[in-house]
């Protein structure tokens, strides 16, 4: 069988690429079950896509896993969604070490529940040393939070005669925010259909490369990851110039 991972021009690769993993629910609202049904279905495809993109050498994946905002769902659908990040970290930390890959978080840490935090802060230290591919996952994560939490580390740098207000500039800001070691994703994907950026990564993502699709999270595996890589490639990326400069440049 014929793979979309056949047309990928493995030399124009994005170096990191995040993703809105949405439709869970709708999921299994159409095969008639509960959203923790689609919750439990789409690590499949978090799985899948981690994979993909090891085997094609992207270095950066970053997962939006939950957003500050999740926490005002049902307290049953939180718990599970809780329960279900402890033992998939736990049941996946072994494969991660096999495959080379490094485990970050980003986002508000401290209000995840304490087994969760533990598990997490587990995972992250075993796969520190790690390099083929680095995944990051957004977990209680707001990107106006970051940008907020980044502007009272300034602040409190100023006021402390660390700096002064006409020193700051773009790198200062990149400094302060929870991607600082990070490059901005060139390709940002989101499933489902919807066609928004929900407070994901709102500072990263000035010049992002924006894939829209139907395709549901728990649907969404290699083939889908394909696709839009190559959808990615066939782009110009001009980042604010015209199309004779970009040609001049490359």
């Amino acid at each position: 069988m014929t793979s979309l991972k056949d047309k990928i021009n493995m030399d124009k690769l994005p170096q990191h690429i995040a993703i809105i993993m949405d439709g869970n629910g709708r999921w299994a609202k159409q095969k008639g079950e509960l959203r923790v049904f689609g919750h439990k279905n789409g690590t499949k495809s978090v799985k899948e896509t981690t994979e993909a993109c090891g085997e094609l050498g992207i270095k950066y994946l970053t997962l939006y896993a939950f957003s500050t905002e999740n926490w005002n769902r049902p307290k049953f659908e939180i718990n599970f969604l809780m329960e279900l990040l402890v033992s998939t970290i736990s049941r996946e930390t072994k494969r991660l070490m096999d495959n080379d890959v490094r485990l970050l978080a980003i986002g508000d840490l401290d209000s995840l529940p304490s087994a969760c935090y533990r598990e997490l802060m587990s995972a992250i230290e075993q796969t520190k040393n790690n390099k083929t591919l680095t995944v990051i996952l957004a977990l209680s994560y707001s990107s106006r939070n970051e940008i907020v939490e980044a502007t009272k580390k300034i602040g409190e740098a100023i006021k402390n005669g660390k700096m002064k207000p006409e020193d700051i500039t773009e790198q200062t800001i990149i400094e302060n925010i929870y991607t600082k070691d990070i490059p901005d994703p060139e390709l940002l994907i989101r499933t489902s259909g919807e066609h928004r950026i929900s407070n994901f990564l709102l500072w990263q993502l000035a010049y992002t490369e924006l894939y829209f699709t139907e395709t549901l999270w728990p649907d969404f595996g290699k083939e889908q990851l394909y696709e839009a890589i190559i959808d990615y490639q066939n782009r110009e990326r001009r980042f604010g110039m015209t199309s004779e400069q970009v040609t001049v440049k490359s």
